[in-house]
């Protein structure tokens, strides 16, 4: 250890006599001036009104400040820290403060220099005052003086820690400065000086924006600046360009501004992809695809943009990943940061569209091996390689590590590619065979290595392990891939790499499995060796050889207890938590950005442990060699799981990935579908007389009663051609509605009767249970109504990694499909909206065309009405106290069970408090007619929204008390009464009254 005494050397070592000179001037100016003291900052502060004083000052900072700049240990010497506390800033303070246009200038490139020289902790005493100073110099109309500060600002924002962020940003709110640069920008005049200017404008907004969510959705709304900006795009300065492209990915940060640069046509997706091409420099390329980044974060947007320019798109991101230094193992600066940008890019493969073939096309798999063995191509000579070959190329290839910084994104790109393949996309159609099987090959032999390091309990010294769940994940997509050469390949690849050690391999992963999956609480370590042995379970479990060892060994019952475990919240596993090259700060500075959740869900261990039983289950039942002891697991799961796994798929809160999982699981126990809640309603009237107008007639006379504009929606292929909705003749049905009372169809004669009952059950209560021999006739019943979900689910085909969960939405029937069905109308509020027709009638009150077998499934009340034989319930019209906005979404609730929610993020926080009322207004009135019609869900639903709303503004509570107190909704009232109380006194003063006066 150092003494004190040789410290105090040691640092004087660092200031050079030059450098203390200047020192001394730079006392002896200060010296010239004044100190008095503040009573409201507690502070002495440097004063002076003499104009060369203050000149003199200046120079002598400047000077003293030059000489410290490149040496990061002088800066930091006690003698620059006394006098930037005590003498530098308050003198430099002082003179911006009095902004004598002399001198201005001047004191601004010296604030330049102080922020760039000195560390931001040294200032952190005066750093708000000179956040105000330097802001409200913005608006000088000396270009001289606002592009210094600007850049001096934009150096105090760009190095502040995460404790000062929250003041400065606060203090820049407060001062407008957002506002004050945006107004700069607009009326920036394209000249040789002002191109400076604009620049530095540009690149402290964007500093802001990027740390300071708030302003986004303003400033992306700004019509005259966006087009201002727009024009500034033919600019060739690489410097403007960065500029523009990093205040664009700072507004991006705000989902709704991202929509809109995205819906306002080609011209601006293309000016992205045109920043990333390879004519630019690369800091220009690299801003280019960060902004592609941020835009591209949703499957919307990324779909959106891919129809737009989608081969221009994939051209850029392939000559990014090119671009890296192809000789060398070590990526530089440059290139390393361009081919990373370029890479996290290229995740755009997690999701299934156009751009896939673009890739293929473009030679993804040249450019993926390329990254993963040095100089492959000089090796690829031969059109054919034997396997021993491709082998030992592969194994040579992954040990020298070549740009081992990337191999978590190639991992990654490589299983979405291969996962998203299918009938119409065959990779070996466009890439090179060799290559693809070279890639399969390199990533079953990092698998198998892997699997041996991490089968093995306590084993903590593990370097890679950051490669090891990407590359584990790769080859089970790659096994699951629809592509029947990729699929069949990996498993043969799989299997020869493990022919060695592959049982024993495979017990001790069951082994640790078994182990890991009892522990009380986890690590970071054991949750990811729990998924990287789930992943090697499951892919082990699809090569037929290792089917009994799992069966053996007691597989499924370790599976079983994880997804138990994970069902009751035990362990919840995050991809993210042990996939750092999927971290990037767009997810933690964007704002009302409301990301979808992963395909996979949120506990990837959940979906792995689901997708691993599922594979057991298919092998066995395919193979049957070991049947009893098959059949008596099955046994097993049915007592411990069944029940649980029915949960799971009738609720929404579950990712559709485990939902899909858990209903191809439920096909081995003999069901069948997608059960949800309003299916559950809508089932109670199958096979029932009331309100039905069809009924269904086999070929022995028995007969079944059904509801035509159930089937219209969910299997028009039993209704006769003549009710089909013509979507290019659609008469309007007369107010009369004239219809048959009850139709009859008579079916074909190798129509099942069983066959039909059960195929009816699944269109009412959208799912059924069927043994082995009645599933045969099903299928033949359900190929010819076209039903391919439910084909599917009974040839128990896997799911497809991405595709949506099927939805039990009856909404279609409200337009051309189920109008000829309509037999009541909901007629809102008397109030004529402009515009508003109807496409079924002529009538010009808001109103819907509904029907009574849905109406009546979802609300006891109108069950009742219906059924009473009142005046109302032979009447056709219902008319319902609410506005049209709340009919809208009461019907929606009817036909879909689901409550439209109101706009939010920075869409709501962007409005004023009569277009918030506005959007709640329906939800207020909801819970008023839920209290009447007995609708308890649509009223905890409403509740809900009002209640993640009502805070969002001081003047909102008071709006909504006066609207709950017309509606009688005493709790709601009491609820903001309570939430305003502790600006009462305020309010009061102000005069706003808050209930009715009462007259008497």
């Amino acid at each position: 250890m150092k003494s004190s005494r040789e410290k105090e050397k040691e640092n004087d070592r660092c200031i050079s006599s030059h450098m203390q000179t200047l020192h001394r001037r730079l006392l002896h100016a200060l010296n010239l001036g004044t100190r008095h003291f503040d009573e409201k900052t507690n502070r002495w502060n440097w004063q002076c009104a003499n104009i060369e004083v203050q000149k003199n000052v200046l120079r002598s900072i400047g000077a003293f400040l030059d000489s410290l700049s490149g040496d990061a240990r002088a800066a930091r010497h006690a003698i620059v820290k006394e006098s930037v506390a005590d003498s530098i800033l308050g003198a430099l303070l002082w003179i911006l403060q009095c902004k004598s246009e002399a001198l201005l200038s001047m004191a601004s490139n010296v604030a330049v220099k102080l922020v760039s020289s000195i560390p931001n902790s040294l200032l952190q005493l005066h750093m708000l005052d000179l956040v105000y100073c330097l802001s409200s110099l913005l608006s000088s109309h000396q270009v001289e003086v606002a592009t210094p500060c600007a850049i001096a600002l934009n150096l105090v924002i760009s190095n502040l820690s995460a404790t000062s962020e929250k003041a400065v940003m606060e203090a820049l709110n407060e001062t407008e400065t957002s506002i004050r640069i945006v107004r700069n920008i607009k009326f920036f005049a394209e000249d040789a000086k002002k191109i400076e200017y604009f620049k530095e404008m540009t690149l402290l907004l964007s500093a802001i924006l990027w740390r300071w969510p708030p302003s986004r959705f303003s400033v992306g709304n700004d019509v005259i600046l966006m087009k201002g900006l727009a024009n500034i795009h033919t600019r060739t300065e690489s410097s403007i360009k960065i500029a523009l492209l990093k205040l664009y990915t700072s507004l991006a940060l705000c989902d709704s501004v991202a929509r809109k640069l995205i819906e306002d046509g080609e011209g601006f997706p293309q000016m992205v992809v045109q920043a990333m091409g390879k004519s630019n420099p690369h800091a220009v390329q690299i801003e280019g695809f960060r902004l592609a980044q941020c835009l591209l974060r949703s499957q919307e947007n990324c779909l959106e943009v891919v129809g737009l320019c989608g081969e221009a798109l994939v051209d850029a991101i392939i000559c990014g990943m090119k671009e890296t230094g192809l000789s060398s193992k070590k990526i530089g600066n440059n290139h390393g940061s361009l081919s990373v940008e370029a890479c996290q890019l290229a995740l755009i493969t997690r999701w299934a569209g156009d751009h896939h073939i673009n890739f293929w096309k473009q030679g993804i798999d040249r450019i993926l091996l390329n990254l993963l063995i040095e100089n492959i191509q000089d090796q690829l000579s031969e059109p054919v390689l034997s396997l021993e070959k491709q082998i030992s190329m592969a194994k040579e290839g992954l040990k020298a590590n070549y740009h081992l910084g990337l191999r978590s994104y190639l991992w990654d790109i490589l299983g979405w590619l291969t996962i998203h393949c299918g009938e119409n996309l065959n990779p070996y159609t466009h890439g090179s065979k060799l290559c693809i099987n070279l890639l399969i090959t390199c990533a079953c032999l990092s698998f198998v290595d892997t699997l041996e390091k991490w089968c093995r309990i306590c084993q903590k010294d593990i370097d890679d392990h950051f490669q090891s769940e990407p590359v584990s994940r790769a080859v089970l997509m790659m096994i699951h891939s629809p592509c029947n050469t990729i699929s069949s390949y990996a498993r043969f690849l799989l299997l020869d790499a493990l022919e060695v050690k592959g049982l024993s391999c495979l017990k001790s992963l069951i082994h640790t499995l078994d182990y890991t999956s009892s522990l009380e609480s986890y690590g970071s370590f054991d949750k990811l060796q729990l998924v990287i042995n789930l992943i090697g379970l499951t892919c082990l479990s699809s090569l037929p050889e290792y089917q009994s060892c799992i069966i053996e060994s007691k597989g499924i019952k370790a599976i079983v207890l994880l997804v138990k475990r994970c069902l009751s919240n035990d362990i919840h596993v995050e991809r993210r938590n042990f996939t750092p090259h999927l971290h990037t700060t767009f997810q933690e500075r964007s704002c009302c950005c409301m990301d979808k959740e992963d395909w996979e869900g949120s506990n990837v261990l959940l979906f792995y442990s689901l997708l691993g039983l599922s594979e057991i289950l298919r092998q066995c039942d395919l193979l049957q060699d070991n049947s009893q002891q098959y059949s008596r697991e099955v046994t097993n799961i049915r007592a411990q799981l069944v029940s649980k796994l029915h949960e799971i798929c009738s609720g929404n809160s579950f990712s559709p990935g485990v939902r899909w999982y858990v209903l191809y699981i439920l096909t081995y126990f003999g069901f069948y579908g997608f059960p949800n809640e309003l299916a559950k309603r809508i089932g109670k009237s199958l096979n029932k007389e009331e309100y039905s107008d069809m009924r269904l007639v086999v070929a022995n006379g028995v007969s079944v009663s059904v509801h035509g504009v159930i089937l219209a929606v969910r299997c028009p292929s039993l209704l006769p051609p003549q009710l089909l909705p013509s979507m290019k003749n659609s008469e309007k049905v007369t107010d009369k509605f004239v219809r048959e009372t009850m139709r009859e169809v008579q079916l074909s004669s190798h129509v099942d009767y069983e066959a039909l009952v059960l195929l009816l059950e699944y269109v009412y209560l959208g799912c059924l249970h069927a043994g082995e021999e009645t599933v045969k006739k099903l299928k033949i019943l359900a190929k010819r109504c076209k039903l391919q979900h439910l084909l599917q689910m009974l040839y128990r085909q896997r799911p497809k990694w991405g595709t949506p969960f099927p939805s039990f939405n009856l909404t279609p029937s409200l337009g051309s499909a189920g109008s000829c069905f309509s037999d009541a109308i909901l007629e809102a509020k008397s109030n004529k909206l402009v515009g508003w027709t109807c496409n079924i009638c002529s009538d010009t009150v808001p109103h819907m065309h509904v029907h009574k077998v849905i109406l009546q499934s979802g609300c006891d009340y109108l069950q009742g009405l219906f059924r009473s034989g009142m005046r109302e319930s032979h009447s056709q019209v219902i008319k319902v106290d609410i506005s049209w906005e709340a009919l809208i979404k009461l019907v929606q609730w009817f036909y879909s069970d689901e409550l439209p929610n109101p706009p939010s993020g920075c869409l709501w926080d962007n409005m004023d408090d009569e277009e918030k009322l506005f959007n709640l207004q329906p939800y207020v009135e909801l819970c008023w007619l839920a209290e009447f019609w007995i609708l308890e869900n649509i009223q905890e639903a409403c509740w809900d929204v009002i209640m993640s709303c009502l805070d969002s503004s001081s003047q909102l509570p008071i709006k909504i008390i006066k609207m709950a107190y017309n509606h009688s909704l005493w709790k709601l009232v009491d609820v903001a009464a309570n939430l305003m109380a502790p600006s009462y006194r305020q309010l009061q003063n102000s005069g706003d009254s808050i209930f009715p006066q009462d007259d008497s």
